[in-house]
């Protein structure tokens, strides 16, 4: 699992990414733009398929205080995508760095991947 993107840090006094994606992963993102327009991640602690990260068009999903923005990908040639997660899941996850992949299966039938039989995923390793 290599990363090929790794996010801008969006936290405060950080200089440091907290979420990448794989080369899969930045494919599916490229062709859901296009189709889409503009994009956005959001990671919740919820049941179901909430702890998936689930990819919307920007702004489908309405953020609050109960959210952070860990990173911001550039996506060349298209724009920013934000991804957000909710603070309660930030908790549990603020020492790990978030690499998202793409992988065969259904996932969310609220996430723009779901119609193409695939899901994203969150692969994770502890920051030292």
């Amino acid at each position: 699992m290599d990363a090929v993107l790794q996010a801008r840090p969006a936290r405060p006094g950080e200089d440091f990414s907290r979420v990448a994606l794989t080369a899969p992963a930045l494919d599916m993102l490229e062709r859901l733009w296009d189709r889409n327009g503009a994009l956005m991640f959001h990671q919740s602690g919820g049941c179901c398929d909430g702890s998936a990260p689930m990819c919307f068009p920007e702004g489908d999903f309405i953020t609050s205080d109960a959210d952070v923005l860990l990173g911001v990908f550039e996506l060349p040639g298209r724009g920013e995508i934000g991804f957000w997660m909710s603070a309660e899941q930030f908790a549990y996850w603020e020492h790990t760095l978030l690499t998202v992949d793409l992988v065969n299966g259904r996932g969310s039938g609220f996430s723009l991947e779901a119609p193409e039989g695939k899901r994203f995923l969150i692969r994770s390793t502890l920051m030292g």
